[in-house]
């Protein structure tokens, strides 16, 4: 039980540093990339606005912006995508290596038996020569 819960814990930690760097690989360096595309300063500036935010001649907002900010929806969506694909390629390899390891397994299990199968055969024919020699002897005692 204690093995389990240290594993647990030590891979929601290594999940959430993961996190973090997925979301800078996103926020540093595709998001730049996706935005040069777009002609637009980040993902997160992507919006539709239904109502400007409203000052007073102080320059204090008033009201709120009133905004749909799909581009953060996008950059959750590719960092999604990223831990996605990294989970998805760990697993595949550790499934790889867990076939492997049974292979394995399966081939000395099986070579065992075959030395067990040979050895009980040669058991077998070692007792049955005994027997032959103890009623050979016990024939010529009789004669």
């Amino acid at each position: 039980m204690k093995g389990n819960v240290l594993d647990m814990a030590v891979g929601v930690v290594i999940g959430s540093a993961f996190g973090k760097i997925v979301s800078s690989l996103v926020a540093d360096i595709i998001t730049p990339i996706i935005s040069l595309l777009t002609g637009s300063v980040s993902l997160t500036g992507l919006k539709v606005v239904f109502r400007p935010e409203e000052l007073d001649a102080a320059g204090q907002v008033v009201q709120a912006e009133i905004a749909l900010t799909y581009g953060n929806f996008i950059q959750a969506i590719i960092d999604f995508l990223i831990i996605a694909f990294s989970i998805f390629v760990v697993l595949r390899i550790i499934n790889k290596a867990h076939e492997k390891f049974e292979a394995i397994s399966k081939k000395e299990a099986q070579e065992k038996a075959e030395k067990e199968e040979e050895q009980s055969d040669t058991e077998l024919s070692v007792l049955l020569e005994i027997r032959e020699l103890l009623s050979k002897n016990a024939s010529e005692k009789k004669d």
